[in-house]
């Protein structure tokens, strides 16, 4: 009897999308952050991505200092693979996107593949009162604002971490976005096999009908062929929904409170963990397995937990 495919499940922990007010279930401390990495891998992530915030307002936080808490407590209590955001949050330099991952040296790193609109803004019209003054700016911000990932962003950042023996979670948020990733394959600037996250559902992205994400797969077939990883997140209320065609489709997934604050209709998630189970459930009903991080690992190439810088 054939073997079952191996799933890889990512948790984004907390990101800089939403803000304190949005959910009491949030992860802001390092504690907390800690907490729900630890937790979404006991619930089955192999890899957990992660943001930092200032535990004072929950305001994204892009030093190393915020990571160093947090970092060193999940590598004490878990064997997951850790994952760093060079993304941290459009208001950001990439010179302080990148520090984090330049300093810790992690098998895994987000990289957003280009420029776009981030349209945050349409959650103003849900959430009408902010415990900090800072959140109602930074949503409505998101109307000029544009997240900054030049070319010229992207090349720092790959080289920046190049001999780190860092691989990269390549966040794809359009079409485009493959395209620009072929080129530095094509130049030799980052090394298959590629692990491409295709995002689904940001406003100033590619859109979460289901023939946005055949698109996207057929796309990501055509330009790298056998040579990638493909996996999915959906945002908001299209969390579930999208992982559940992608793992049908043959891909990975990613869930977490950096991407949808809900595991149902007008009901906010408790905790990373209760995501984490809710597509483990998705996953193991049609017939496949999710991998361990020590799956993980070898699915993706890493250098494994030994080598990082925390």
């Amino acid at each position: 009897m054939a073997k079952a495919r191996k799933v890889i499940i990512t948790c984004a922990v907390t990101g800089s999308i939403h803000t304190p007010s949005m959910s009491p279930h949030l992860p802001i401390t390092a504690e907390e952050i800690a907490d729900g990495a630890v937790g979404a891998a006991e619930a089955g992530a192999a890899v957990v991505h992660l943001h930092a915030r200032d535990p004072k307002d929950g305001r994204p936080d892009q030093s190393p200092a915020a990571f160093a808490p947090f970092l060193q407590v999940i590598k004490q209590r878990s064997n997951c693979v850790v994952n760093i955001t060079t993304g941290g949050a459009p208001t950001m330099t990439v010179e302080e996107r990148v520090r984090p991952a330049a300093t810790f040296k992690p098998e895994v790193a987000s990289l957003n593949m280009g420029t776009m609109n981030f349209g945050l803004y349409p959650m103003l019209e849900r959430q009408k009162e902010f415990k900090y003054d800072w959140e109602r700016p930074y949503l409505e911000g998101s109307r000029e604002r544009m997240f900054k990932n030049t070319f010229a962003d992207i090349e720092y950042i790959l080289t920046t971490c190049a001999n780190n023996g860092t691989r990269f979670e390549i966040e794809c948020y359009d079409i485009g976005h493959l395209y620009t990733l072929r080129h530095f394959a094509d130049r030799g600037v980052v090394k298959p096999p590629f692990f491409i996250q295709s995002v689904f559902g940001i406003l100033g992205g590619i859109g979460p009908h289901p023939e946005d994400v055949l698109h996207m797969k057929r796309t990501a077939d055509r330009l790298f062929g056998d040579q990638y990883r493909w996996s999915v997140l959906g945002a908001g209320r299209n969390q579930m929904p999208i992982a559940a065609q992608a793992a049908a489709m043959g891909g990975n997934v990613r869930v977490g409170m950096e991407d949808s604050l809900w595991i149902g209709p007008g009901q906010l998630a408790k905790s990373n963990a209760e995501q984490v189970t809710k597509v483990r459930q998705i996953i193991e009903g049609l017939g496949l397995d999710i991998a361990t991080p020590e799956e993980a690992r070898e699915i993706l190439a890493l250098k494994g937990g030994d080598k990082v810088g925390f």
